[in-house]
């Protein structure tokens, strides 16, 4: 066969690429990690009894902003990781930090204005020993819907693309899971909280080479 029959033979009956796939596949992924992220947090802890009064208070939104920031940075991220050629370098990587530093710059300055009695149980607050898990464990299915949605758009830094899937169903169960914890503490956060998050974005990494390769 002639090479430029061969090339006609390849390029007959090609369909177009919907140039919308990206949004649509992690459009769906979010819904279904969300959905049940919330869902999992309702069954297994249930909403905190002063939520409604918490939402007119504003530290309660700033709590709020931390894992809503880093999940903005994990989505742009993961969104250029999933598309071969694509360049790693843009916005998400800013977005991604940007929460992390002003979180710990706010935690330093609450435990140096705090007395040296209070400063351990702020960090450790109530329930420092299962607060990553709990946030793990609500990120189950967002991590799932977001390897289906990666996996979908031939990713080819399998490790790092794994590894902001994980922070990205890591960062939307702590939405969730925000709903029920009742620590306002922000060192808490700042160590907690964020390694609830890392958790899975841990587990991505380690997975990422297995299930995303195409």
């Amino acid at each position: 066969m002639k090479t430029k029959d061969m090339i006609t033979l390849l390029a007959a009956d090609v369909a177009p690429v919907d140039r919308h796939v990206v949004a649509k596949r992690f459009a769906a992924a979010l819904l279904i990690g969300g959905t049940g992220a919330v869902l999992l947090m309702l069954w297994r802890f249930g909403l905190r009894p002063d939520l409604a009064p918490m939402l007119s208070v504003p530290l309660f939104w700033i709590k709020m902003a931390l894992p809503l920031g880093l999940a903005l940075g994990a989505l742009l991220a993961a969104t250029r990781l999933a598309r071969p050629g694509v360049p790693v370098s843009g916005p998400g990587w800013t977005v991604l930090i940007a929460p992390v530093v002003l979180l710990w710059a706010a935690a330093l300055v609450v435990l140096w204005l705090a007395p040296a009695s209070e400063r351990l149980n702020l960090m450790l607050g109530l329930s420092w020993k299962e607060c990553p898990f709990n946030i793990a464990c609500l990120s189950v299915p967002g991590f799932i819907a977001v390897m289906w949605a990666m996996r979908g758009l031939a990713p080819t830094r399998l490790r790092l693309a794994g590894s902001m899937a994980g922070l990205l169903a890591g960062s939307v169960a702590t939405v969730a899971y925000c709903l029920h914890c009742p620590e306002m503490e922000v060192p808490f956060w700042a160590l907690w909280y964020l390694l609830g998050m890392l958790l899975p974005a841990l587990a991505g990494a380690l997975l990422g080479p297995r299930l995303l390769r195409w």
